[in-house]
């Protein structure tokens, strides 16, 4: 059954083993009873989890404590039990598409929730969103960066050595031509989106190359590179602190929203198709979620402080 459980399910376990070995209280504990039970996955992730115990604690012996302070300690405990259950578990292409052990050691990395401004070499800036990693690969050839995980913004600067800007993924490769462009992992595939001039993509297992112009996007996987679409107006609103959506649906909104902050975040299906547009200050998603509330006929349960869930008012 390994093959199922997919990254997200394991991270919520890894998740768990993390918060319930720091004190929890009774409302934390009730919560991870309410995820174990919600799906058969969940319980076969946690047991896979507790077959493997003794290796987390020889990776990481600080887990045995009740210490663990800060939001940004517990995810990088999470990343180590999260590193184990992917390799021990065997989940195939999963393991080295999204390894946590190399997001780890990224040479540049943010946590959830944080963003990152760099100046590269040759003066090209690079802006990281949520929870990404990069490796940073210069030579006498080539510029090279590697997206392991999360989004990225590249601004390009003139090279005096004329070297080829590439963004590596695992589903490919995008070539800046002298441009500004937006590159994401979104699971198996990836998405690229250019703000000014063109890049070009090809996908790892063809060498067909497709020239992406200023104002569109497309997604492509390993195999398959995805049709051409217009560009959202606000797409880089993540490097200003904001989340804009127009007429989306409520399920993708959450969704997306999810990404910025620490734990689980849900939506019933019965509200998922409620539309919502506006414009949202990332710098504390507590007070998005509960603005939902004045206009949508939604309520929030928040079950502990990483397990939270919109639902039908």
């Amino acid at each position: 059954m390994a093959a199922v459980l997919e990254r997200n399910i394991l991270e919520a376990a890894a998740h768990w083993y993390v918060e319930l070995r720091c004190e929890p209280d009774a409302a934390t504990r009730a919560a991870h009873q309410h995820w174990l039970l919600s799906d058969p996955l969940h319980q076969q992730a946690w047991e896979r989890l507790g077959r493997l115990q003794g290796k987390f604690e020889q990776v990481s012996p600080q887990l045995a404590r009740t210490t663990l302070a800060g939001a940004r300690a517990r995810r990088r405990e999470v990343l180590k039990v999260l590193s184990i259950l992917l390799v021990a578990g065997g989940a195939g292409s999963l393991a080295w598409r999204s390894t946590p052990m190399q997001t780890l050691l990224a040479d540049q990395r943010t946590g959830t929730g944080e963003r990152r401004s760099l100046r590269l070499d040759d003066g090209s800036q690079l802006q990281l969103n949520t929870a990404s990693a990069v490796d940073i690969r210069y030579s006498a050839q080539v510029r090279q960066v590697n997206l392991l995980d999360g989004e990225i913004l590249v601004e390009t600067a003139r090279d005096a050595l004329s070297r080829p800007f590439i963004v590596h993924t695992a589903q490919g490769s995008v070539r800046a031509l002298g441009t500004r462009f937006i590159v994401r992992r979104e699971g198996e595939r990836t998405r690229v989106c250019v703000l000014e001039h063109a890049v070009e993509v090809r996908c790892a297992d063809a060498q067909v190359a497709v020239r992406v112009e200023a104002g569109q996007q497309l997604s492509f996987s390993a195999a398959q590179i995805g049709d051409l679409q217009p560009a959202p107006s606000q797409a880089d609103a993540w490097t200003r602190g904001m989340l804009v959506a127009n007429d989306w649906r409520l399920g993708d909104f959450i969704t997306e929203l999810q990404r910025y902050r620490p734990g689980h975040l849900g939506c019933t299906e019965a509200i998922g198709d409620l539309r919502i547009s506006g414009a949202f200050h990332l710098a504390d998603t507590d007070i998005v979620l509960d603005n939902l509330t004045t206009t949508l006929p939604v309520r929030i349960r928040r079950f502990s402080r990483f397990w939270t869930r919109v639902e039908a008012a």
